[in-house]
């Protein structure tokens, strides 16, 4: 199952991220950058991915991560992966994701609690609309205060 219309970030949505800009901004935190990664078909990949980003958060000293994805189904697998292998270094870690009506992730563990929904349908499911689901502003200021509450709860430091 692929993502649908309203679920696609549009090149001007890359250009002025909404999550790089909330984050970007805030002077309680340290932007460190911003990480790309594939969704690999293949489980051994799907797990390789989330090791690679682990270490190398890790090797940053990075006290705490947003993760957030645009698909659903398969990529949950590689995305909840990615989540643990994180949070299992010690690093807070909370997640953006649509979600809407589905019946929840493919794969779940002890993160997917940390995961914002950026559903904006009614209906709760991928619509007609290009870009009317996926990250904005609100979600990324949500996302981000919610980090820093798990930050707090982690003993991670947060001015």
């Amino acid at each position: 199952m692929g993502i649908g219309p309203s679920t696609k970030e549009t090149t001007l949505h890359h250009f002025h991220d909404p999550l790089v800009r909330e984050v970007s901004n805030d002077p309680d935190v340290d932007f460190l950058g911003v990480i790309l990664v594939g969704t690999p078909q293949d489980n051994y990949l799907k797990n390789l991915v989330g090791k690679r980003v682990s270490v190398w958060l890790d090797a940053m000293r990075a006290n705490g991560a947003i993760i957030s994805a645009d698909g659903w189904g398969n990529s949950d697998v590689d995305f909840i992966n990615t989540m643990a292998e994180i949070g299992d270094k010690g690093i807070s870690i909370v997640g953006l994701k649509f979600i809407g009506a589905q019946a929840g992730f493919v794969v779940e563990n002890e993160y997917t609690k940390f995961v914002e929904d950026i559903n904006k349908s009614p209906a709760g499911i991928e619509t007609e609309v290009v870009g009317e689901n996926n990250l904005d502003s609100k979600d990324a200021h949500k996302a981000l205060g919610l980090l820093k509450l798990k930050m707090r709860h982690d003993g991670q430091v947060v001015h």
